[in-house]
């Protein structure tokens, strides 16, 4: 028997699908403190830092999302929260409904720089470098992408090779986040035996990033080259459990993961100010909200705001079953960001002029996607690993 209408709870416009039924009280307790953690740290000031290109402090940001667990999240031991891939996500929209950049600083150091020590690492890395990257003492960043080869990462030149019991790495690395402000680089690189991973200390000779300046896009947030010349390592820099592509390729599935929930914060962050704008703003005698062209863009918004969430939140609950797959990934970093930009955009159309004001976030969320859009797979990349799924047939080349 179907519930009665006065017996049903009452609609909100904040989870219209009632998404919230399915977290568990310790999953809301998470997503409040990320979300108390961005509203006193973040947003008072992050349309200054944007609009100036820079993230000050940084190195006390990172140690203050350490103290609440939120570097390295869903991995365990060695300082680590062990939180679950749910709650990691949720982490991710809170961070991103604040700033991209906030949330590229927390998965790059997290599901990258960390994810690689803690997989493919041996025990004496994890301990030298992990507990102090859990509390943000240290931060990492990854060095994969190359000034000539990012979506093809095959074709990397950076290249190690064996002198006595030494490694000898030379080469470039580009679009690296916490690059200049590291305490290690994880960096891969092409041997005589195939690919592999190294853990570099940043204090190392030969070592340099310079960082990336006139960006219009992730501005509140540290993005650098890294250069490696003739950088000499000890034999146990190298990840012993890292061999091939496959290795570096795990730990963008990891960080994509969190992006499928992030781009639904800065879609989330857009939404709230297209609505509360559409309630107040007047034209014609009344709230803008009341004309029908204004509410079908708030009813599409809305749709696709909260099944991305959705659809998050499914590979979530994949994640911890151990059943998702990389091809389930791109399913949701592909659709997610898409709509996320969709959304942006929409909501700018609300604004109108104030759209492109710091005042508002929406043109800040807008620029940041559009680096979103093209980091840890390009939305081409990610049609082409769906296309390939679906027919059995190999596009890429």
């Amino acid at each position: 028997m179907s519930a009665t209408p006065s017996s049903l709870p009452p609609f909100d416009p904040g989870d219209p699908l009632g998404i919230d039924d399915l977290l568990t009280d310790e999953d809301r307790a998470v997503r409040a403190t990320v979300r108390r953690w961005a509203a006193d740290r973040v947003l008072p000031q992050i349309a200054d830092w944007y609009e100036r290109g820079e993230l000050p402090g940084i190195r006390e940001l990172a140690r203050e999302l350490g103290s609440i667990g939120a570097l390295g999240m869903s991995l365990t031991g060695y300082g680590c929260a062990g939180a679950s891939h749910v709650q990691y996500g949720l982490a991710c929209l809170e961070l991103e409904a604040a700033d991209s950049g906030i949330r590229s600083l927390v998965s790059v150091q997290g599901s990258l720089a960390m994810y690689a020590i803690w997989r493919f690492g041996s025990e004496e890395q994890k301990q030298r470098w992990l507990p102090g990257m859990a509390s943000g003492e240290i931060i990492g960043c990854f060095g994969l992408t190359e000034p000539d080869h990012g979506s093809d990462p095959a074709g990397m030149r950076t290249h190690a090779r064996r002198e006595g019991s030494d490694w000898v790495l030379t080469g470039r690395k580009m679009w690296i986040t916490n690059g200049s402000v590291a305490g290690v680089a994880v960096v891969w690189a092409r041997t005589d035996d195939g690919i592999r991973g190294f853990a570099v200390p940043t204090d190392s000779p030969g070592f340099s990033a310079p960082e990336i300046k006139h960006k219009w896009s992730l501005r509140a947030s540290v993005t650098s080259e890294l250069v490696l010349d003739e950088v000499r390592l000890p034999a146990d820099a190298v990840l012993p459990g890292a061999t091939g592509l496959g290795a570096p390729l795990r730990c963008l599935g990891h960080a994509r993961y969190g992006i499928v929930w992030g781009a639904m914060g800065a879609a989330r962050s857009c939404f709230e100010t297209a609505l509360d704008y559409a309630r107040t703003r007047e034209q014609f005698g009344r709230p803008i909200g009341g004309f029908q062209l204004t509410q079908a863009k708030l009813a599409d918004m809305a749709l696709e705001l909260h099944k991305g969430v959705l659809l998050a939140h499914h590979l979530g609950r994949r994640f911890d079953a151990g059943k998702l797959r990389p091809e389930q990934i791109s399913f949701g970093k592909l659709n997610n960001v898409r709509e996320a930009i969709e959304i942006c955009r929409t909501s700018r159309t609300i604004l109108g002029a104030n759209g492109i004001s710091l005042d508002y976030p929406v043109m800040r969320h807008a620029t940041n996607l559009e680096s979103v859009l093209t980091y840890e797979g390009t939305a081409e990349m990610h049609q082409l690993v769906l296309g390939k799924a679906l027919t059995g047939l190999d596009a890429f080349r």
